[in-house]
């Protein structure tokens, strides 16, 4: 529970907090070969380093293991230190690789270690849910994935790298998205680390430092959702839901209104998506909120955050244990409903989350 500064208290669901193994060769013992002995990206292999280092500090192991990689150290961090009720976990991989079979195997291998220390931890397994993570670039490997995990209590949603190399509207991912609507689990795409292959973070190629990378890579989840609704994804599936699980909800409303704008006088180009490109936003489109987002503790942030439908998609997300670490702020312009929304509401009516604490809030 978190107690705000009016007094009142709410539960939260920290909808993104990332998991790590403790190091390459732990990685490796969840291997078998002839993937054991391959190279892959390390965890730091990345383009764009955080100039004051990735991680927060005190989130390595007791050892020295890896940021985000003991059970213990996150629980005691999130739950009793930060008040967080629920985390929902999401394993960082290591992006697509040229071998999609290679990818595939790693993705799973972080599936496994999810599994067997996280959402089974003897102490705070149900205080623990999970992302199952999949190669869209392997079909087959995905959906066999999907069929392993999916009915596991605590697996909550499906995880896919937002580095894709094309967009996920086109029909080579439908099978994907299917099959994430039969197993009943939301999918989130989320930025990866360890630089494998993908396209460039923005539409005219890599940026120069770390800070433009940061504000600009989220334009990515805006493609992506722009090509889904114009190749008619939501409409073809209407159960599908998804998750842009690393911010980029402030770009939402000037992105629809011009989409719509646009859209409007042209939707006989597009058949089988025949309502206002917004109109697939409510029950479909979900964000993690992140530290960038936004425009703060403003007196129109209420406002702001009720335009286009968000205080419906967006949810509280710390992005533990990178350096931002986002605290959870509600901004005092929210309403009780949108801080309701955001701390623990959403979260908890997309992924089937039951908070006892929430019958209590007030």
């Amino acid at each position: 529970m978190r107690e705000h500064p009016d007094g009142t208290r709410t539960p939260v669901i920290d909808a993104s907090v990332h998991i790590f193994a403790q190091s390459n060769k732990d990685l490796r013992s969840f291997l078998r070969e002839p993937y054991k002995s391959r190279g892959f990206p390390d965890y730091e292999m990345d383009w764009y380093g955080a100039p004051g280092g990735e991680y927060a500090p005190g989130t390595t192991g007791p050892d020295g293991q890896y940021p985000g990689s003991d059970p213990d150290v996150v629980a005691q961090q999130l739950f009793s230190e930060r008040g967080v009720d629920v985390a929902v976990l999401h394993p960082m991989t290591r992006g697509v690789m040229p071998d999609r079979h290679l990818g595939s195997a790693i993705a799973a291998a972080h599936n496994e270690i999810l599994v067997s220390r996280w959402l089974e931890h003897a102490e705070f397994g149900e205080r623990f849910r999970g992302t199952i993570r999949v190669n869209p670039d392997d079909l087959a490997g995905a959906l066999r994935e999907i069929d392993k995990w999916k009915d596991h209590p605590r697996v909550v949603q499906i995880g896919v790298p937002l580095q894709s190399r094309e967009l996920f509207g086109k029909p080579q991912f439908w099978p994907l998205w299917e099959a994430a609507v039969d197993a009943n689990l939301p999918v989130a795409a989320h930025i990866e680390v360890g630089a494998g292959i993908a396209a460039s973070p923005t539409p005219s190629g890599n940026t120069r430092t770390y800070e433009q990378y940061v504000s600009f890579m989220a334009c990515n989840y805006l493609y992506h959702l722009m090509n889904m609704i114009a190749e008619g994804v939501f409409e073809r599936m209407p159960a599908l839901k998804f998750v842009w699980a690393d911010g980029a909800a402030d770009m939402l409303t000037p992105f629809i209104w011009r989409m719509d704008t646009f859209g409007r006088p042209h939707l006989e180009q597009t058949p089988w998506a025949p309502k206002m490109p917004s109109d697939y936003l409510p029950g479909h489109v979900y964000f993690v909120q992140g530290s960038l987002d936004g425009p703060g503790d403003t007196d129109f942030a209420g406002e702001w955050f009720g335009f286009t439908g968000k205080q419906d998609m967006v949810m509280f997300g710390s992005s533990y244990p990178h350096w931002q670490c986002n605290e959870l702020n509600v901004p005092r312009a929210f309403s009780a409903d949108q801080r309701d929304q955001l701390c623990w509401r959403t979260a908890s009516e997309l992924y089937g989350i039951d908070v006892p604490a929430a019958a209590g809030a007030h």
